[in-house]
């Protein structure tokens, strides 16, 4: 990941694990889903507000690798970075871990869509301001 990434504190609940002891594949996508929101309201774009403004973002693309494993109770944080943008749509990076011990990276794909169902945008001013994208690469 690049420089100073956002971190997301995750709380593993009793529900979230399966048989094994561990933390199921499907709750890592919701972990990463609240890092996102929660990585755009701490750079000033609450999602609530980016849904009033006409616009969301739709996932498109996951690729996710484990390392490790989280166990019930286990504190775990979610490490999130810009990893690249296009025209409609961009790219986070995220880095699960339990304290310094790895568990998953990935990385989602997110395109943005008009609220009122008439399809992909190209990426607005309030969620590039969020990402923290110069002003020089809106103009692509």
């Amino acid at each position: 990941m690049g420089a100073a990434p956002f971190t997301h504190a995750v709380d593993v609940r009793y529900l979230e694990v399966d048989q094994q002891g561990v933390v199921f594949n499907m709750w890592y996508l919701a972990y990463l889903d609240d890092a996102m929101t929660a990585f755009l309201a701490h750079r000033g774009l609450r999602y609530v507000d980016m849904l009033q403004a006409g616009y969301d973002v739709q996932l498109v693309h996951t690729e996710l690798d484990w390392s490790g494993s989280l166990g019930w109770g286990e504190p775990a944080e979610v490490d999130v970075a810009v990893a690249r943008l296009g025209r409609t749509s961009f790219a986070l990076q995220f880095a699960v871990r339990a304290g310094d011990r790895p568990v998953a990276t990935a990385e989602t794909v997110y395109v943005v869509v008009a609220t009122d169902g008439s399809g992909k945008l190209a990426i607005p001013a309030l969620i590039a301001d969020a990402l923290g994208v110069p002003d020089p690469l809106r103009e692509r």
